[in-house]
């Protein structure tokens, strides 16, 4: 019954079997090597790394994609596995050598991630295999055996990644933006029937706009993991990342369109027509981020556009009508809409490899599709080094952590001082908190493994007993103990690792107690280095870059529009500010997802934080493509109009970053409003402006508006109120 109720739990914890078949290849690998290094080959030292490049490379590492891209991760890596296993060896002579090189290399191979987070799953394995090398005995002549036992583990685990039950493919994130297009494609298509049919059930456009609403939440970052996620600063995944942001911002203007439909039958409006283009060019350009697709075509999408702006300012009246001035609400949702359907369709063709050409080229928001990998990385570190770099602060609180472990166990002269390194790198995490709670386990854990294993190599002091069962501690330790928990994990751990070194350098019952010591001043040294160096982790610099994220994103605003109405020159820098500030706070948020949260503090909807530049950037190239700076000048009553909005918006932006950087309530949030509200503030302005000057108007007065509504989805409405309408991505 009790084994019956194990094997329950284990299922319930890993339910397609996903941990215990990695562990059985692990297993498989780890034994194969250890037995052919240490009795086939007689050399304890190919053992030794052979054994730990398995478990470094197979356990520690986390690797993204299918099978066989991780299979020639792994084999890509081996130069940089050599180099660092070079580099400790001869660094070795000296404590103070190997801790400053740990201190480095610690710095470096962290540090390294933030071109692309993706790799800081190799990381770990990094450090590790630098860690093992740098200590006693010095002895350069053995580094082809300490070579060659790498090698041999991690060629032979990328063959079995392959080969020994490999694990099911999931879902990519190209998928989920395939998905999310056809969802999104679907709702506009119901949106363009209902701006020509009214009267139509409202049952599958609802419908529609729900399933729409899902599939754009599922492509949010903090909702895939982090080896899929698209945050590297390679230009496929900038892309990905714009395509994500311009969906989101397709889904809401498409409610706007739904919220101002008019009340009877307005013929084929153009804007219906529009919107129809908008659902292909979607559809098409979600479709096309399939392997061997072809890129989407973005002509039929231009042609439509340039239709609805020829058919844009013309109406019944002269664009002062009460009747016409709709129209025009309409039609620049339907624009605004087009832009960022273009947006996805452009991004759609960068993530794919295609070459762009004509004003996609000189587009701002694409600009870096023209630069190389290499800049783009260096552009992506140079970001990173600044004083409030979530990336910055973890690493080099990561390096010193390990170089004060390496010197303290130098000093100390411990055996199996690598375990002392070992236990800060498990326990380490970017807060204070969470070093913390990681601590507890590790030590009982520890504790637990260390008492079993004492008294096993008391009682047992055969070497052979210990050779039959390394393959039943590899499974205990990397598949059972995994799913039970870490106090389990630490345990079996510990236990395997005295099975391991009583085959290579017996020492008794006092192998457990060294395992003790080391693990315990490793977990000091962790905590006092996670408290002493920026203890609040990610939390608090996310904040921080949040402020000022906020903060340049109402300089844009504000800047757009004295741009518009002939008060300053174009706001490329302020954008440009805008874009730079994204990359800080989007490193701090993906570090921040892995962090344990203060549940006494305000949580902020940090996704709705996020898309406020997404939706501000590509809105104003846009806007200014269409509405070049000054076209608004010599008319009094619109620059008061578009100054108070703009004045309010930077009220509440300025009233939102206080909120998040100091816990405090925010002041009043702008309310969604429709497109009628709107009539009631544009009317008293019209005068006697020609109908092209309205058009502007009214397409910057939206503009504004959807900037509002951004703050209203960080902020929704409460229940009941006329804005719970609209759904909050």
């Amino acid at each position: 019954m009790l084994a019956t109720s194990l094997l329950g739990r284990l299922r319930r914890r890993d339910p397609g079997d996903a941990i215990l078949r990695r562990a059985a290849r692990l297993t498989i690998v780890a034994s194969v090597v250890f037995y052919g290094c240490r009795y086939g080959a007689g050399s304890p030292m190919l053992a030794t790394y052979g054994l730990f490049g398995t478990i470094a490379a197979g356990s520690f590492a986390q690797l993204p994609g299918p099978a066989p891209q991780r299979a020639r991760i792994l084999v890509l890596s081996l130069p940089g596995v050599w180099a660092l296993i070079v580099a400790g060896s001869l660094l070795a002579w000296s404590t103070w050598a190997a801790a400053g090189g740990m201190l480095v290399i610690g710095f470096v191979v962290a540090f390294a991630g933030v071109g692309n987070p993706r790799l800081v799953g190799l990381a770990s394995a990094f450090q590790l295999f630098y860690i093992l090398a740098s200590f006693p005995p010095y002895q350069p002549g053995t580094l082809p055996q300490r070579l060659g036992g790498v090698t041999f583990a991690i060629v032979l685990l990328a063959a079995a990644e392959v080969v020994l039950w490999p694990d099911p493919v999931p879902v990519s994130y190209r998928q989920r933006l395939t998905q999310a297009a056809d969802g999104v494609a679907a709702l506009l298509d119901a949106t363009a029937d209902g701006l020509t049919h009214p009267h139509a059930g409202p049952g599958d456009r609802d419908a529609r706009r729900e399933r729409a609403y899902d599939v754009v939440a599922a492509i949010e970052l903090g909702r895939n993991p982090p080896e899929w996620a698209p945050t590297a600063a390679g230009v496929q995944d900038r892309a990905l990342r714009i395509c994500a942001a311009a969906l989101r911002e397709v889904l809401v203007e498409a409610d706007r369109l739904v919220t101002d439909a008019p009340p009877e039958p307005a013929g084929d409006l153009a804007a219906a027509g529009l919107l129809r283009s908008c659902a292909d060019t979607t559809r098409a350009a979600g479709r096309s981020l399939a392997p061997g697709a072809p890129a989407v075509l973005i002509d039929g999408l231009d042609t439509a556009v340039g239709r609805a702006e020829t058919a844009y300012p013309v109406g019944e009246g002269d664009g002062r009508d009460t009747s016409d001035v709709p129209r025009l609400c309409r039609d620049a949702t339907a624009l605004a809409l087009a832009d960022q359907v273009r947006v996805f369709a452009v991004g759609a063709r960068v993530a794919t490899g295609a070459r762009l050409h004509g004003e996609d080229a000189t587009s701002g928001l694409f600009e870096y599709a023209r630069h190389s990998p290499w800049r783009l990385y260096w552009w992506q570190f140079r970001s990173h080094l600044a004083p409030r770099s979530a990336h910055l602060h973890s690493s080099i609180r990561l390096a010193v952590a390990l170089a004060l472990a390496r010197v303290a166990a130098g000093v100390l002269h411990l055996t199996h001082g690598f375990w002392v390194l070992l236990a800060t790198l498990t326990v380490l995490r970017t807060s204070a908190s969470d070093t913390r709670t990681a601590l507890r386990p590790a030590v009982l854990g520890t504790i637990a493994g260390a008492a079993v294993s004492g008294g096993l190599m008391v009682v047992v002091d055969q070497p052979v007993v210990y050779a039959v069962v390394l393959p039943v501690t590899l499974m205990l330790a990397f598949g059972v103990g995994r799913l039970l928990g870490p106090v389990w994990q630490q345990a079996l751990f510990t236990l395997l690792l005295t099975v391991v070194f009583a085959q290579l350098s017996p020492e008794g019952w006092r192998l457990a107690e060294v395992r003790l010591v080391d693990v315990l001043l490793g977990a000091v040294i962790g905590v006092l280095v996670g408290v002493a160096m920026w203890p609040r982790g990610a939390a608090h610099d996310l904040r921080h870059n949040a402020t000022r994220y906020l903060a340049a994103n109402a300089d844009a605003v504000e800047q757009t529009v004295q741009a518009l109405l002939g008060d300053a020159p174009s706001p490329d820098r302020a954008l440009d500010r805008v874009r730079r500030r994204m990359i800080l706070i989007d490193s701090s948020y993906c570090q921040y997802q892995f962090e344990r949260h203060d549940p006494h503090r305000q949580q902020v909807n940090w996704s709705a934080i996020l898309s406020a530049g997404h939706h501000v950037v590509p809105g104003a190239e846009s806007l200014l493509r269409r509405n070049p700076p000054g076209c608004l000048a010599g008319w009094p009553a619109a620059a008061v109009l578009l100054r108070d909005s703009a004045g309010h918006l930077r009220s509440a932006y300025e009233a939102l970053a206080d909120e998040v950087a100091h816990g405090r309530p925010a002041g009043p949030t702008p309310l969604p409003t429709g497109c009628a509200a709107e009539l009631d503030r544009i009317r008293p302005a019209l005068g006697e402006a020609d109908p092209r000057s309205v058009r502007h108007l009214v397409e910057v007065d939206r503009w504004l508006a959807g900037l509002a509504d951004t703050l209203a989805r960080i902020h929704p409405p409460a229940q009941g109120d006329s804005a719970g309408r609209r759904g909050q991505p």
